[in-house]
């Protein structure tokens, strides 16, 4: 094949996560790739800067004003704690794709000014695309040889603009959709190369919608370059008619938050909630101030089940509220894997909470929400699956007994490849028996059958097990030992507290985390005094 169909330029103005990950992603998938990925950066003069304000207040008003405020804090807020590579997601940083030795990335002051335009034309690329990108006007999208396509988080034609998911919410659609289309000298308006859809759920909120966006974008373009590269040409018009939205101004914003907080379920009063979150700020403060060189040292295991949208219960975190509790993991703790639980006989103080992040049973949406997120903050987690029900239509019983439809489980090829991306897989039997009750018999044989199951599948050496349930009643001493007999490293229950001074490879207990956990409460579990 020409190695001319094998150069791809990127336009964008903003190298944030989702683009890096989908150039990543394409460039695994094909090989011999070369990359020219420009990024437009103007410098504003103070004079521009005023009247872009001036413009937003006017617009929006007294809102604004916090807005910006926030926005500030946010940029001067100290970065997160440093990630020791390999953890997952490291692949992703912006430092890692710079330094692949197939990538350019250049920085410019006018995407469509005469240094971009010779680089491209320098380049000669085959195809181009637009990530992120402010409007392309024809000089610059017409100079790959193929074309330009863009990557549009909104079905098309009825969602043309921006921003992704809001004006589906604002209208009560029951999807949100995704497009790669052929850029042209309109707005939104080209060939559609390939779309998708993200199907509403109960308690979708606008944050989560756009993370599934996200996701369902970098695969939508890793499939369309892919048959570009191959030397076809996907374009279907697009239909007559459709329209085109602009920013929502913050009023819009607010509304359409109070909108779907209509829906949200709330089991606690407001003076509930509030106290709640003054006892955790005094909590973590005190932390911060020393209660750390005072206090036992501990680890915190986080147990998680579901990461979804459809329900909430005691076994799920919804999918924007696990991405804010990823990021507060990255921004006040020290996240640790299993592997360094394990390995850490006597407990280190430490002015930043040692945590670690664990899930339970295997559903599909663990792959398909959590892992996402995972990444995206480079935070290492262990699953934990029942290994009979991987690959298969059989249901867990707590799903029977709570009346709920059959839920997807995870296959096999997921688990390796969350295995590759550096996910530790553990046991949790066969069939999600009750060790304490079930005959020594048919613990001893589920202990070994999904050793067995999970070493073929995923060559799985030093196995940790977590027992189903999780509490004290559902082991015992002689279960226990049937754990150590079988071969595994290490053992987790289900049933509360942290790991205090030391840790018990066999008796490494854990903190459930739902839905009903406020940031506040959450950042508290994860201290570890309650």
């Amino acid at each position: 094949m020409d190695n001319q169909q094998r150069r791809l330029v990127v336009y964008t103005g903003n190298l944030a996560y989702s683009v890096r990950k989908g150039i990543v992603e394409i460039d695994r998938s094909l090989a011999g790739l070369s990359w020219l990925i420009l990024v437009h950066a103007p410098a504003k003069s103070v004079r521009q800067i005023c009247r872009s304000q001036w413009r937003n207040l006017r617009r929006n008003g007294w809102r604004w004003l916090p807005y910006q405020l926030a926005d500030i804090w946010q940029r001067l807020r100290p970065a997160g704690n440093p990630v020791v590579p390999p953890a997952p997601g490291h692949e992703f940083a912006a430092s890692a794709l710079a330094a692949r030795p197939n990538v350019r990335v250049l920085h410019v002051a006018d995407i469509h000014g005469s240094e971009a335009l010779a680089a491209v034309r320098d380049f000669a690329p085959h195809v181009g695309l637009s990530l992120a990108a402010p409007i392309l006007r024809r000089a610059l999208f017409a100079l790959p040889t193929a074309g330009t396509i863009n990557l549009h988080k909104g079905k098309v034609p009825d969602y043309r603009g921006m921003p992704p998911a809001f004006w589906e919410l604002w209208n009560g659609e029951d999807a949100v959709g995704c497009t790669v289309h052929w850029v042209d000298d309109k707005l939104d308006t080209g060939e559609v190369a390939a779309a998708a859809v993200v199907e509403r759920e109960k308690h979708s909120s606008l944050r989560g919608l756009q993370l599934r966006l996200d996701e369902v974008g970098v695969e939508l373009m890793r499939d369309v370059v892919g048959e570009i590269v191959a030397g076809r040409r996907p374009a279907t018009p697009q239909p007559a008619g459709g329209r085109t939205y602009r920013k929502p101004t913050l009023a819009q914003v607010a509304a359409l938050r109070r909108k779907l907080a209509a829906t949200d379920v709330v089991r606690e009063s407001l003076a509930g909630r509030l106290a709640k979150a003054a006892f955790s700020v005094a909590a973590c403060r005190s932390w911060q101030l020393g209660a750390y060189a005072l206090l036992p040292p501990r680890i915190t295991v986080l147990l998680y089940h579901r990461v979804t949208d459809s329900v909430r219960d005691n076994l799920s975190v919804g999918i924007e509220q696990f991405e804010r509790q990823m990021s507060l993991l990255r921004q006040h703790c020290r996240v640790i894997s299993l592997a360094e639980v394990l390995a850490c006989r006597t407990i280190p103080r430490s002015s930043k909470p040692l945590v670690c992040v664990t899930f339970d049973d295997g559903y599909l949406d663990n792959y398909v929400n959590a892992v996402p997120s995972l990444l995206r903050h480079q935070v290492p987690a262990a699953f934990f699956v029942a290994t009979g029900i991987v690959n298969s239509d059989q249901r867990f019983a707590h799903d029977i007994r709570r009346g709920n439809p059959p839920l997807p489980v995870m296959q096999w090829e997921h688990l390796r490849q969350m295995r590759a991306a550096g996910f530790t897989i553990g046991s949790h039997t066969v069939s999600h028996i009750d060790c304490a009750s079930e005959p020594a018999e048919v613990v001893w044989d589920e202990l070994c059958r999904s050793l067995s199951d999970l070493r073929r599948e995923l060559a799985v050496q030093d196995c940790v097990f977590a027992y189903p349930y999780g509490g004290r009643q559902h082991m015992t001493a002689e279960r226990l030992d049937l754990v150590r007999q079988a071969g595994y490293v290490g053992c987790l229950s289900a049933y509360g507290g942290s790991n205090l001074r030391c840790v018990d490879a066999f008796n490494v207990v854990r903190r459930g985390i739902n839905w009903e956990f406020s940031d506040r409460a959450f950042l508290l579990q994860c201290v570890g005094l309650t």
